[in-house]
Parts: C-alpha cells; sequence; structure tokens
C-alpha cells in the first residue's frame, strides 16, 4: 500500500448553531477568492439558495462549494470544498452526510451568545467523525459581544463532548481538542484574524487570509492509496431535467471519468456495471462539464437511473465496497393527502388530483434520505415519515408553493415494538435556556407531558439550563405553549434519544376549538358577539364552511358557532350602534403554527393561498355521534 496526499485539496465542513452567520461567512469567503465573476450579481447568502431558506432566514440543505485559494503562504493553489451544513436537528441527515465528504471542521459561535444546544449536536457529530476542529469566534463587532468567555465556553463543550466520547470512539485525540487553533471573524465584514480583538470591535485584518491558512495548516489534504483501484461513495443526490437523477459523491481512491464504465455496488447488496454518461465538478456555485476526478475530489455523476444515498462506485475488476451511510430512523408522521374540503378548486390551475401528489411524494424521496413514505390502504392520501415537525412542514410548504392543494394530518409518533412485544415510543433530550422565574411554570408543563428532568445548571446569571427527557409526542404542540409561559424568551432545543416504553397517555392541549356551524361569509357582528369568550383565526369577509376551525375556545371543550349571523335591519337607529374599532384583529397561524394546534380529530387544509384548519369529519351530527360513542366506551373501559 502506498499513501499519497492531494496537496492542492482540502475538503472542510461550516457547522454552528442556527443564525449564528454561516452562509453569510462562505460568501465572504467566495467574494474574496475572485469566485465570481467581475459583473456577477450574487444576492446575500448565496448558498442559501431555496425560498424558503432565505424567508427563514436558515439552511434547510447541506450544500458544497468549491474556492480557489492562492494566498501569500500557499505556492500553487490550492481548492477548498466548503460544504454549509443546517445547524437544526430536523436536517441532521443533512449535516451526517456532509461530515462524510470532509477531513476537518470549522465551528462557528457566535461571539454574543456563545456554544448553544444545536451547536452540541453538530460537535457531536464531528467528533465521532474524529475530525479536526478548528474554532471562529464569529460577529466579534456585535456591541454586546463577550469574546474571551465565549472562547472559554466553546472550549469546555469540546471536552465535555470529548470526555462523554472517549469511551465510545476509539482513538479519540483528546489531547489535540486542547489545543485547537482559534480564528476571530467578522463574517459580515470579511475579516479574520488570529489575535483577539476587544470585546465589540472588528478582528486587526484586511481580508479572511488568517482563516484561509488555518484550513490549509489544520485541516488534513485528503489522503489515499495510489495503487488502489477505484472507490467512490454516494453522499447526496439531486436531479436535472436533461440528465435524470444525479449523484453527489467523494471519490476516495482511484480516478473517475467519463464513459468509464464502473460497478454500482447497490444497497441490497447486487453489484451491476453501468457507464458514467456525464461528470461535473463545482466552482464557486455552479457546476462544470469536467473529464475526470481523483481521490479526494468532490464530483456529480449521471447514468445511474435509481442510485440511493450510501453506495459504492467501485473498479469493475476490482470491488471493494465502502461502509453504508446510516441515518437515524424518523420519529414523526403525519398524512398528507389531496384536499377534500368544500373549497377545493376554487382557483384554476392548482394541482389536485391523488397521482400528482404521489409523483410530488416520490420526488422528494431522491434527494432525502431521512424521509419515508408508506401506503395506508387509501388512493388518495399516504404516510409520510421524517426526522421532525420542521422538516415534514417545510416539506408541506414547499409543496403548497408548487400548487399543490393537501389535506395534512396532525403529527403522529412513529412507534414500533421490541423482541417481547412491548410497545416503544421516540423520546427526545429536551435542553432549555431560560430566565429562572419561569422554572415553575416550565416544568409544571414538562410534568404534563410526561417529561423527566436529568439536570439544572444555574450559572449566576439570572438564567437556567434544564434538560429533560421527554417522549417526542409530549413535544407536539409544546412550542407554542412553552413561548407562551416564557414570554418569548425561552429557547427549546431537542436531539433523538431513542425508543423507550410507551409513556402512557398525556394529555392534549388545555383549550377546545371554535368550529363554523354552516358555510358563509364571516361578519363582523357575528366576531364582536362572540369575541368576548374566544379568540379567532379568521376576519371579516373570509369564506368558511360547516366544520372548519375558526377559533380557539377559552374552556377545554369544543363549541360550534354561527360566524355568518348577520345583524337584523330595522328602520329604528340605534343609540348603542356597533362599533368595529373594539374588534379584536384575529390571529394569523403560519402552517407549522396549525400543525401543532390542531387536535387529535382535526387537521390542515392547505393551498398556494391559504392555510385552513377543519374537523376531520366535517358534519356537526357525525361529530357528534362519534364523541358519544367515545364516551361510553370510555366509561365501560
Amino acid at each position: 500500500m502506498a499513501h499519497a496526499l492531494r496537496t492542492d485539496l482540502r475538503n472542510v465542513a461550516i457547522v454552528a448553531h442556527v443564525d449564528h452567520g454561516k452562509t453569510t461567512l462562505v460568501d465572504a469567503m467566495l467574494r474574496q477568492t475572485g469566485s465570481f465573476g467581475d459583473h456577477e450579481h450574487v444576492d446575500e447568502r448565496a448558498m442559501d439558495s431555496n425560498d424558503l431558506e432565505r424567508e427563514k432566514g436558515i439552511t434547510i440543505l447541506a450544500k458544497n462549494t468549491a474556492i480557489t485559494y492562492n494566498g501569500e503562504h500557499t505556492d500553487t493553489p490550492v481548492t477548498i470544498n466548503v460544504i454549509d451544513t443546517p445547524g437544526h436537528a430536523d436536517f441532521g441527515g443533512e449535516v451526517e452526510r456532509g461530515l462524510s465528504m470532509v477531513h476537518g471542521v470549522v465551528l462557528l459561535v457566535d461571539a454574543s451568545e456563545g456554544p448553544l444546544p444545536q451547536t452540541r449536536f453538530v460537535l457531536r457529530k464531528a467528533l465521532e467523525a474524529k475530525l479536526p476542529v478548528i474554532l471562529v469566534i464569529n460577529k466579534t463587532d456585535r456591541p454586546d459581544a463577550r469574546i474571551e468567555d465565549v472562547e472559554g465556553e466553546a472550549q469546555d463543550l469540546l471536552l465535555g463532548l470529548a470526555g462523554d466520547l472517549v469511551d465510545d470512539v476509539p482513538d479519540l485525540d483528546v489531547d489535540a481538542l486542547l489545543d485547537v487553533p482559534v480564528v476571530y471573524a467578522s463574517g459580515r465584514a470579511g475579516v479574520a484574524s488570529e489575535t483577539r480583538p476587544a470585546d465589540g470591535s472588528l478582528p486587526d485584518s484586511e481580508n479572511l487570509e488568517p482563516l484561509f491558512d488555518a484550513i490549509l495548516k489544520h485541516v488534513p489534504a485528503p489522503s489515499y492509496d495510489d495503487e488502489a483501484p477505484l472507490q467512490a461513495w454516494v453522499t447526496n443526490l439531486d436531479s436535472s431535467a436533461f440528465l435524470g437523477r444525479l449523484a453527489l459523491l467523494r471519490v476516495f481512491n482511484g480516478t473517475l471519468k467519463k464513459g468509464q464504465t464502473v460497478a454500482w455496488l447497490r444497497s441490497d447488496g447486487t453489484t451491476q456495471n453501468a457507464r458514467i454518461t456525464e461528470l461535473q465538478m463545482t466552482k464557486a456555485l455552479d457546476r462544470y462539464p469536467a473529464e475526470q476526478a481523483g481521490p479526494g475530489d468532490i464530483a456529480v455523476i449521471a447514468g445511474f437511473e435509481d442510485i440511493m444515498i450510501g453506495e459504492t462506485i467501485a473498479d469493475p475488476n476490482d470491488v471493494r465496497p465502502l461502509p453504508q451511510i446510516t441515518i437515524d430512523e424518523p420519529n414523526i408522521s403525519m398524512t398528507i393527502g389531496t384536499n377534500t374540503s368544500p373549497l377545493v378548486g376554487k382557483v384554476k390551475g392548482h394541482k389536485l388530483t391523488a397521482r400528482m401528489v404521489k409523483d410530488r411524494l416520490d420526488r422528494e424521496l431522491i434527494g432525502n434520505m431521512s424521509i419515508r413514505v408508506n401506503d395506508i390502504g387509501r388512493p388518495d392520501a399516504w404516510e409520510v415519515q421524517g426526522r421532525g415537525e420542521l422538516q415534514l412542514a417545510i416539506l408541506v410548504e414547499n409543496m403548497r408553493r408548487e400548487g399543490f392543494e393537501l389535506t395534512v394530518g396532525k403529527p403522529q409518533v412513529v412507534t414500533r415494538r421490541d423482541e417481547s412485544g412491548t410497545l416503544l415510543e421516540p423520546y427526545d433530550q429536551l435542553t432549555i435556556d431560560a430566565p429562572e422565574e419561569y422554572l415553575g411554570a416550565i416544568t409544571q408543563l414538562l410534568a404534563a407531558r410526561k417529561g423527566r428532568m436529568e439536570g439544572m445548571t444555574n450559572h449566576g446569571t439570572g438564567w437556567i439550563r434544564m434538560e429533560f427527557i421527554v417522549p417526542s409526542r409530549g413535544l407536539i404542540g409544546f412550542r407554542t405553549q412553552f413561548l407562551s409561559v416564557t414570554r418569548g424568551t425561552g429557547i427549546a432545543n431537542t436531539l433523538s434519544y431513542g425508543h423507550q416504553p410507551w409513556a402512557g397517555a398525556i394529555d392534549s392541549r388545555p383549550q377546545g376549538s371554535i368550529v363554523a356551524d354552516r358555510a358563509g361569509v364571516v361578519t363582523p357582528f357575528a366576531m364582536i358577539a362572540l369575541q368576548e369568550r374566544m379568540s379567532f383565526f379568521v376576519g371579516p369577509t373570509e369564506e368558511v364552511y360547516e366544520g372548519m376551525v375558526i377559533g380557539e375556545n377559552s374552556r377545554a371543550d369544543d363549541m360550534d358557532v354561527n360566524i355568518t349571523k348577520e345583524k337584523k335591519l330595522t328602520n329604528m337607529r340605534s343609540a348603542t350602534a356597533d362599533s368595529f374599532e373594539s374588534m379584536t384583529p384575529p390571529r394569523r397561524l403560519s402552517l407549522e403554527e396549525s400543525l401543532e394546534f390542531a387536535g387529535d380529530d382535526e387537521c390542515v387544509e392547505v393551498t398556494p393561498e391559504a392555510v385552513r384548519m377543519r374537523k376531520v369529519e366535517l358534519d356537526a351530527t357525525a361529530r357528534g355521534r362519534e364523541t358519544a360513542r367515545r364516551k361510553r366506551q370510555d366509561a365501560n373501559a
């Protein structure tokens, strides 16, 4: 075996908590290396390329870009492949795939907020993969920056995680974590330095050269065996209208060439020969045709109709498989089907048929291996499983923007049974940061959801950190109540904790629903008469139908109301005429909030123009019979 190095190449991932500046920093790296043309217009946060990422200010999909760096301390240009990863645990599959392509990690930490729970999640994944870490303290020019304290907190986190993993990860180099290189930066200003600036100040530098130098020095060049046959690992999927399914892969050994016949090692254990019809590489944000890709390169190939993530491309004459990529199993499911409300198809051009919905869900499976789609025996609906509510809500939101009309069920947990037949459900490790005055309210809220406190830390700053183990089922609809009891100040993050025995019944939301008892148009007269006892999700002149959820009751029971009632007309003037100024504005729930609010017998109607909640059974008489039947069953039990 003859080991060799690709000194002209580095593969690095940028990982951080949500909104600590990963994507903005990559923007600056691209601009300063001349990766864009002189006259090319590039938006801010260029790596967040889809509309939802821009609106929410988060990264949803792991993406790669290639930067060519030729600095003062380099003899020849070096290609740096940068993987920009999500910070949300719901997109942990994207983080895991991103880390499988790289040899080092840039850990980005906000100079004011410091390490947050999601920082722990992505950093743990990096340490499990035994990747070297470069610590970057970002946003040093924030007025409330506390650079030295944050640096200490980040290093404490590194050592704490290393202590947790030392028994589980063989050959973990704990000593190396004691000497992690630190770079101070402002991604928005495009400057970095190895010298710590004063709090609230920019680093003493004119560019990001110190960050590039740290990457070249501390991230190993890809190593390979120059006598080994071809080995390449599929880490992600894409599609093209012209080329069909595309496989994003990292080459470990050997060379990939356009037109080459290779062995395709499939996940079902079979092997077949296939020809690479197209080979592409990345420069900045664009892909370009290439003739070959060598060890360490990240490339895109076409010609494999149903290739899947984790499969291997090898030499047909010397087949050596690489290990499969393992992704955490789905925890949450929801039913997605065609729109069945009375308002379906009101707008021309919408996608309404079951075939269209099923084709779209099948396309999602191509590039998203953490999603599952199961047949539930209905021709117009399917069960979709994912890592969390946010991930599934984003799938539904993308379909809504593509013109689909859907009926989406309340999120449920994915259960399983062990060898003895015991019912198991997924649990989450919930970490909460909140002002200490809300300790009692938070504890009470989670006790009702079968949460078990595992630890609590009070650093004397007025804030406390609490850790709970909670059934994932108990966290459905938790966020809205949590923000309410903490007056919007609390921060909650979850990590998967595996499956444990079923925790028993969990109380649903304490308030009932206000349901329209007939079809019509909402009137101000009806809203003013009812608003003292309830809050509404609809406003005047909106169209409603029987069984549509139009508001929240102040009591636990559901209430059917006539929201279309009009004032009787007389020829007498009233001294107490209606005062529309006293009408309370309606609460407008987003898609995620609607999914959280929905009760067990409710679902969400999603169209490009509106998101509405409704009862699964629209007819009030039929709902009444079903409620009576359930009460009789409970009494007999």
